[in-house]
C-alpha cells in the first residue's frame, strides 16, 4: 500500500449529495466526525458531469469520492475523465454506486457494467456497491406516482420477489468503504434479509401508515400506457424500466446477498424496520 499524502482531516466528496443516497452518505460521514463535501449541480459545492470545469474545485484536497454517475449516454466516458481528474487532484479512493439489477441483466458484453469498469481502471483504490431496489423508493421515487395519492401501487412485476435494501444500510457500507481500510477492490452486492413480493411490501407500508394501500399488477402494455399517457413520462424512459420489471416478475431478483454482512459484520435491516420508522403521507394529504 502506498503512503498517503492526504491530510487525515481531508474532506470526502459526495456526488449527488442532495439525492436519495448521497444525502444519507453525507449525513453518515458527518455523524462519524468526518467532513462531507456534498456536491450537486445547484448546491454550494457545485458539480456537474457535463461541465468539467466544475470538477477540479470540488475535488480539491479530497481524500475519497462517493460516485453517482450521470446515468446518461456519456457516463462511461465521463467516469474515465473523472478518474484522471481525481488522480491529478490526489484523491485516493472511489466508491461507485452501481446496481445489482444491471449485473443480473448484463448479457456478457459488459455494456451495463461499463461504469464499473471505468472506475476499476482508474488506477485509484475502488469499491463497487451493487444494491437491490431501495426500500425508500416506495416513498421517494417519482415513478411510483399513485401509491399514496390513490392508495395503489401499479406495476408490471407480478408476484416477483425483491430483497429491498434499506438506504441506511447502503450509506453505512459507503461510509465504511470511503473511510476504512479493507474495502479496496471489493464489490459489495447489497440486499435486505428477506425477499418479498411487491404486494407484501405494500402491506407492510399499509400497516405502518395506518391506511389501506394495495398493489395492482399490470401488464407491460398497461404500465406503458399509464406512465406515458396519464402521468406524462417519456416513452424511452419507460422502455428502460420494463426489462428490470420483467426480471423481477420472473423472480430473477429474489436471491439474497451478503454484502452488508461482509462490509459491516452485521445483518441488514429488515423492510419492516424501514416501514416502522418512516412517516408516510396520510390519506388525503
Amino acid at each position: 500500500m502506498t503512503t498517503s499524502t492526504t491530510p487525515q482531516n481531508a474532506p470526502y466528496l459526495v456526488l449527488g449529495g442532495t439525492g436519495k443516497t448521497g444525502r444519507r452518505v453525507a449525513d453518515g460521514l458527518t455523524r462519524r466526525g468526518f467532513t462531507a463535501r456534498a456536491a450537486s449541480r445547484k448546491g454550494p459545492v457545485r458539480f456537474d458531469w457535463s461541465d468539467e470545469e466544475s470538477w477540479a474545485p470540488a475535488l480539491a484536497g479530497v481524500r475519497a469520492v462517493y460516485v453517482v454517475d450521470s446515468q446518461g449516454p456519456d457516463a462511461t466516458a465521463e467516469l474515465r475523465a473523472f478518474g484522471k481528474a481525481a488522480t491529478a487532484a490526489g484523491v485516493e479512493r472511489l466508491v461507485l454506486l452501481s446496481a445489482r439489477t444491471w449485473a443480473e441483466l448484463d448479457d456478457g458484453s459488459g455494456e451495463l457494467l461499463a461504469a464499473e469498469t471505468a472506475v476499476r481502471e482508474s488506477g485509484l483504490e475502488w469499491t463497487i456497491l451493487r444494491p437491490a431496489w431501495f426500500a425508500q423508493n416506495f416513498l421517494e421515487e417519482n415513478w411510483f406516482p399513485t401509491l399514496f395519492t390513490e392508495g395503489e401501487l401499479r406495476l408490471p412485476v407480478g408476484a416477483g420477489r425483491e430483497p429491498f435494501i434499506d438506504l441506511d444500510d447502503l450509506a453505512d457500507v459507503a461510509v465504511a468503504a470511503l473511510t476504512e481500510d479493507g474495502h479496496a477492490g471489493e464489490t459489495y452486492v447489497l440486499s435486505g434479509p428477506r425477499a418479498m413480493t411487491w404486494g407484501e411490501a405494500v402491506q407492510e407500508i399499509s400497516r405502518a401508515a395506518g391506511r389501506p394501500l394495495r398493489y395492482v399488477p399490470l401488464t407491460d402494455a398497461e404500465y406503458t400506457a399509464e406512465m406515458t399517457g396519464r402521468h406524462g413520462f417519456p416513452a424511452d424512459f419507460v422502455e428502460l424500466l420494463l426489462p428490470m420489471f420483467r426480471h423481477i416478475r420472473n423472480d430473477g431478483s429474489a436471491e439474497l446477498s451478503d454484502g452488508v454482512r461482509r462490509a459491516l459484520g452485521r445483518e441488514p435491516r429488515d423492510f419492516a424496520e424501514y416501514a416502522a420508522r418512516t412517516t408516510f403521507p396520510a390519506e388525503g394529504a
